[in-house]
């Protein structure tokens, strides 16, 4: 019963996957011919038929590999836009840089197999994350300058222009437009955007591209002339899609290759690089967006080795490269597909349909694909963001996007690339700029180590608390904020000889920060002091060791640079220096301390000291162990003769603790529990063998009956104590309520 309902599951799903594979394939076919077309336009009418094969062969191999290989199961790849941009303007250079057809199309199939295996690279580098950071301005401007790059490339074949009329001149010329080109190409945009407020059942690409294919046949009722299959311009003429013909037109692009040197391999170095990134930014956007609707997440790197290895498949048999596309994506998600199923059978499908409908595609008016790719064109340019430009806080990020689409269009998309690298820098110095490094500054006056000090020691700490300076650091240290983290703490180096700078949030650290960082470590010297670290982080986001590159450029080794884990242990070692410079008398650690040299006891008449010792027990605890732990029974109230004890809070469903404060000799704890008879609400551990006077609740009311006057000077000092203890505490709240 189980196995035939898993049958059956399985079952399903294949359905649902070939049903989103065919929808995916509708909509990516129809798009990859006009991308195909559009990218071997320069080539001159003839070669349209090569180009609509090379986006159909695009779709088949983008189809079959990436699915397979790729990091997001349910993602659909094929030929796209930005990809028609980018050779079609690199034919067009080529062609007038004077190569012949066959050179300009073997170095098309080169700048395919170059972006193949620099996304190949990139995802084995781990680029998916990288990529991903480059900022919305650049990428919104170079998506709208591609967008428009491709309706002023679709002006030609839109408004059935010679070869000889620029787009430019043509647009300006309406003596040269041809009614019957312009009418196809209008019709198929009507159809393509009416498509989805008529019916979701089929894909607004085939709608347009039917009815614009109708609108020529009408045309043809006026002109004969346009039905004609040899010889005629408005269509994508003969072309064979049959496994001979493929074969022999790879064998002839290869046969190019021979001729192709090291400059010419250099030459095309860019237009791949620029291929290869937008390719790819294009992919990773599309998968976050198909990750929130499906609610998954996708392997960025894997995706990358994926496209890359596609893009090389597709560039070896002859076809454009492509990448992840929303439209057909979306269209797949919708009908059913579920799983890397549905993307192979939309590259199976494709392949049916071109060994099927080969000759057909060759009657597919080029007024028709201009239309489809006007609509697309249209679509990429972000008119939203024409809103940046009215608050003086984003009129940077639009100019961003209007040189990065203005250099697309009126340079190319290398130099629009260029462009965008450029200001990608300036937006991170401007947003790293415009972020304070110094999260908060305290001193020694308003924050202490989580060690609890005498009285005696907190009076000097207090008194001496300027002399310590910590500074909490945040985001990137480098030459655009070293000025300002300079700015920050000069004015307190004049008084500060020990200065803390906590680093558990920095992100970065450059060689300027650290050269500015030795300067500040060598006026501390000079006064006797030393610059302290905690909290260095073992990597950093950028993948560098921080202990290790400050050792390596000698920060840590000369000037003082001393480092520690925590900033409670970076504040204890400050204390000690300051109470031993002060030469504050402190309990020595292997010495075992009696009642009478109990700080809070001091002084006490030695009859109540005896009595004391009557009612008082001796434990030893050994390193690691417990003294008690929460929730445990006893109200005992420990006094530590020799060791430390560390008071930690357990984390609700975690196996962290959070450490509250160290007790050393001389200092008592466990004084609430005994107090108020309550269960005890943290851990008591002995960080060493220590040795503690103990007294239970019980024993002490005992000897206060035959004696109050014991019960009243002991609470007298248990209460001074525990005044000075609420204030710290009270400090500590204000402190981190105005953190």
């Amino acid at each position: 019963m189980d196995l035939s309902a898993a049958e059956n599951t399985r079952r399903n799903n294949a359905l649902s996957d070939a049903w989103g594979g065919l929808a995916a394939m509708l909509v990516a076919l129809p798009s990859a011919i006009a991308f195909g077309v559009a990218m071997y336009a320069p080539l001159g009418p003839a070669f349209a038929g090569a180009g609509a094969l090379a986006g159909m062969l695009g779709t088949v191999a983008l189809g079959l590999v990436a699915p397979a290989l790729g990091g997001a199961p349910r993602l659909i790849s094929a030929p796209c836009a930005p990809a028609a941009a980018v050779m079609a303007a690199l034919c067009a250079r080529l062609v007038t840089g004077g190569s012949t057809p066959g050179e300009a199309a073997a170095s098309l199939l080169l700048v395919g197999v170059f972006s193949g295996v620099l996304q190949l690279v990139y995802g084995a580098l781990g680029g998916g994350r990288l990529i991903k950071y480059i900022p919305y301005p650049v990428v919104t401007g170079y998506m709208s300058g591609v967008g428009m790059l491709i309706i002023i490339q679709q002006a030609g074949p839109f408004l059935g222009l010679s070869k000889e009329t620029s787009a430019w001149a043509g647009l300006l010329a309406p003596a040269a437009w041809q009614w019957p080109a312009y009418t196809v190409a209008l019709v198929t945009i009507a159809a393509a955007l009416l498509a989805p407020r008529l019916t979701r059942r089929v894909p607004a690409a085939i709608l347009g591209l039917g009815s614009g294919v109708a609108a020529h046949f009408l045309c043809g009722l006026a002109r004969p002339e346009l039905l004609a299959a040899d010889g005629n311009p408005f269509i994508i003429g003969a072309m064979s899609a049959s496994p001979a013909a493929i074969f022999g037109g790879l064998a002839h692009n290869f046969s190019w290759l021979r001729a192709v040197g090291a400059e010419d391999i250099w030459r095309l170095a860019g237009p791949a690089l620029t291929l290869s990134v937008l390719l790819s930014i294009d992919t990773l956007k599309t998968c976050v967006v198909t990750d929130s609707v499906v609610k998954s997440r996708h392997d960025s790197n894997r995706e990358l080795r994926g496209q890359g290895a596609a893009n090389l498949a597709s560039a070896l048999l002859g076809g454009m490269p492509g990448a992840g596309t929303l439209g057909a994506t979306m269209v797949s998600i919708t009908s059913g597909g579920r799983t890397r199923l549905a993307g192979a059978l939309e590259g199976a499908f494709a392949l049916a349909a071109v060994l099927a409908l080969g000759g057909a595609i060759g009657r597919i008016p080029v007024a028709a694909l201009a239309g489809i790719l006007t609509v697309v064109g249209a679509r990429m340019i972000d008119r939203s963001s024409v809103r940046l430009a009215l608050r003086s806080s984003t009129i940077l990020d639009f100019a961003v996007i209007l040189s990065v689409a203005g250099t697309a269009l009126v340079s190319d998309l290398l130099n629009a690339a260029g462009v965008g690298i450029a200001f990608s820098i300036l937006l991170f110095m401007r947003e790293q700029l415009g972020t304070n490094v110094v999260r908060r500054k305290a001193t020694g006056e308003e924050i202490s180590s989580k060690q609890k000090r005498l009285p005696a020691e907190k009076a000097v700490l207090a008194e001496r608390g300027k002399e310590t300076l910590v500074v909490e650091l945040q985001g990137s240290l480098f030459f655009g904020t070293t000025d300002q983290l300079f700015s920050e703490i000069e004015p307190d180096l004049k008084v500060c000889r020990r200065l803390i700078l906590d680093m558990r949030r920095v992100t970065s650290v450059d060689f300027t920060a650290v050269h500015m960082l030795e300067q500040v470590a060598e006026r501390l010297s000079e006064k006797g002091g030393a610059l302290v670290f905690s909290h260095l982080p073992h990597s950093l986001p950028t993948g560098q060791d921080l202990l290790g590159y400050f050792k390596q450029l000698g920060l840590t080794r000369r000037g003082g640079g001393r480092v520690f884990d925590t900033l409670h242990d970076a504040l204890e070692w400050t204390e000690d220096v300051t109470l031993d410079e002060a030469g504050v008398p402190r309990p020595d650690p292997g010495e075992l301390l009696d009642l009478a040299q109990i700080d809070f006891l001091k002084g006490l008449d030695k009859h109540l000291l005896e009595r004391m010792h009557l009612a008082f027990s001796e434990r030893r605890v050994k390193a690691g162990a417990p003294v008690f732990l929460r929730k445990g029974g006893g109200h005992e109230l420990f006094l530590i003769r020799r060791g430390r004890v560390r008071i930690v809070l357990p984390l609700k469903d975690t196996h962290r603790q959070h450490h509250l404060a160290v007790f050393g000799p001389g200092d008592f704890f466990g004084e609430v529990a005994f107090l108020v008879r309550t269960p005890r609400t943290a851990d008591a551990i002995a960080l060493v063998d220590t040795d503690l006077y103990c007294i239970g609740r019980e024993a002490f009311d005992a000897v206060t009956k035959s004696d109050p006057a014991y019960g009243a000077a002991f609470y007298q000092r248990l209460a001074n104590v525990e005044a000075l203890r609420l204030r710290d505490t009270d400090r500590e709240l204000r402190r981190l309520q105005d953190s």
